[in-house]
């Protein structure tokens, strides 16, 4: 843990920055590389949820369970077989701990002696008439950025306050490994969580109000759908919670189904439903600080809160949750403070990805989007029995799919359903930020016997059967 200031001169900073995790650590390096004093303020571990409770540790695990899953799954291809289990699962975790300690130093902590002009101060920050109060003293600096992300959200559920649940982060800590796990929620977290889980040996049960990924393609949930539950997770999608109890065998948890109430038991429950923005304790307020109907900080375009001088950026606000994202809106909001609002958070073109296996990944608009938008669109689907690269590889889980304006033919968006799906994303989102046609897609070179090639092959389905091409045909 870096040295706290000991002493704050009225006047000395240029920019205070509450939150010490990816976004707050952004617009802190930003501010200094551009020559401000910078008063970063962090409260409890340094380095925030990304690299603590978030992605390192969720990643790393789901990479494991996936190497025990690669070796069952050898026997499609023929004369192979195979197998693997959790040999020790504490020494898993121990692992896992020893990965998110590391980087947390390294990327984190380590990071401060090499910026003079950042000055971290550990306390609880709360804004006040004239700055920001933290440690029994008063920062005071023309401008103010609120980076303190946000904590697993748990869902108003009869009982559930009784219930000793898991959240994903505690899930990653747990000892013993359970027999079963109750998930509740269909988002990223909920999906990504359990099948890791169901992987390591554990009997799941996932439950979910709509269907898994709700903001996926439907082709891609109901695909994802059939994997879990050929993994042998049971699914109840389209419920209502109705209650849930916890007595010496465990978990209950029952739910409405056409008016049936199912009980669903298990040894843990995991909450997975969402996260709760971390603003209770900041006097927004008092401050004039407008927040939305889940707490997050309102903020425009130009990252700025209600209050004048005030800016925010990450988990905390009521923009995209992903870590590149508030580290992206972190340092427009730096930036932005210092020098005159000029800069813009731009996301139309932004890639996201679920690390489900397949792993699922998109860019720009769904269908449902462009056509909720007003825009008459055409789409293509490719499923991977149609992909030489899928076929190689004895693994056809998944498909992808292209959105594009009907009459232009000008891409809007895609979402990419493969095992290290991935890895093609990124293609896609220049394609869009470039504004290709999905006849320019379908023109360009692409290497034969990739994932990415597939992005070539959908873009061609627009205007020809690709099931009636050659190898490498274009």
């Amino acid at each position: 843990m870096a040295d706290c200031c000991p002493a704050f001169v009225e006047g000395a900073y240029d920019l205070v920055v509450i939150g010490a995790g990816s976004a707050g650590f952004s617009a802190a390096i930003t501010a200094a590389e551009a020559g401000a004093r910078v008063a970063l303020i962090g409260h409890g571990t340094i380095g925030g949820t990304c690299v603590n409770t978030g992605c390192v540790p969720s990643k790393t695990m789901i990479r494991a369970a996936e190497a025990v899953h690669a070796a069952k799954s050898a026997s499609r291809f023929d004369g192979l077989s195979g197998d693997a289990r959790v040999a020790d699962w504490r020494r898993l975790i121990a692992a896992k701990d020893s990965l998110v300690g590391a980087l947390r130093q390294k990327k984190y902590a380590d990071l401060l002696k090499d910026y003079d002009a950042i000055s971290y101060i550990e306390g609880a920050a709360r804004l006040a008439d004239g700055g920001v109060s933290v440690a029994g003293a008063m920062i005071r600096a023309q401008k103010t950025i609120i980076a303190t992300g946000a904590r697993p959200g748990v869902p108003p559920i009869p009982g559930i306050v009784k219930v000793g649940f898991l959240t994903s982060t505690s899930l990653l800590d747990l000892e013993p490994l359970p027999k079963s796990l109750i998930v509740i929620g269909g988002g990223f977290v909920g999906v990504e969580l359990a099948q890791m889980m169901a992987r390591m040996g554990v009997e799941v049960t996932l439950i979910c109000r709509s269907r898994l990924l709700p903001q996926a393609e439907p082709e891609i949930s109901e695909a994802l759908s059939d994997v879990f539950r050929n993994e042998g997770i049971r699914l109840y999608c389209g419920i209502a919670y109705d209650a849930c109890r916890e007595d010496e065998s465990g978990v209950t948890v029952c739910v409405k189904e056409d008016d049936k109430i199912i009980e669903i038991k298990g040894e843990k429950l995991l909450i997975a439903t969402g996260r709760t923005p971390n603003t209770d304790d900041l006097g927004l307020a008092k401050a004039g600080v407008e927040l939305d109907k889940r707490g997050a900080i309102m903020i425009d375009v130009r990252m700025r809160a209600s209050m004048p001088g005030v800016y925010a950026a990450g988990d905390v606000t009521n923009r995209d949750q992903f870590v590149y994202m508030a580290a992206y809106g972190a340092k427009i909001a730096a930036k932005n403070a210092l020098n005159g609002d000029s800069l813009a958070y731009d996301n139309a073109a932004m890639p996201r990805v679920v690390f489900t296996d397949p792993q699922i990944a998109g860019v720009g608009l769904s269908e449902a989007d462009a056509k909720a938008a007003g825009r008459a669109v055409k789409i293509s689907v490719l499923r991977l029995d149609q992909l030489p690269r899928a076929l190689a590889a004895r693994d056809t889980r998944g498909l992808i799919k292209l959105i594009a304006d009907a009459k232009t033919g000008k891409l809007l968006g895609g979402q990419v359903m493969a095992p290290e799906g991935a890895d093609s994303i990124q293609t896609l989102a220049l394609a869009l930020k470039a504004g290709m046609t999905a006849r320019e897609l379908g023109e360009t070179l692409f290497p034969y016997l990739t994932t990415v090639e597939g992005l070539k092959l959908a873009a061609q389905g627009f205007e020809k059967d690709v099931a009636k091409l050659s190898c490498c045909a274009g």
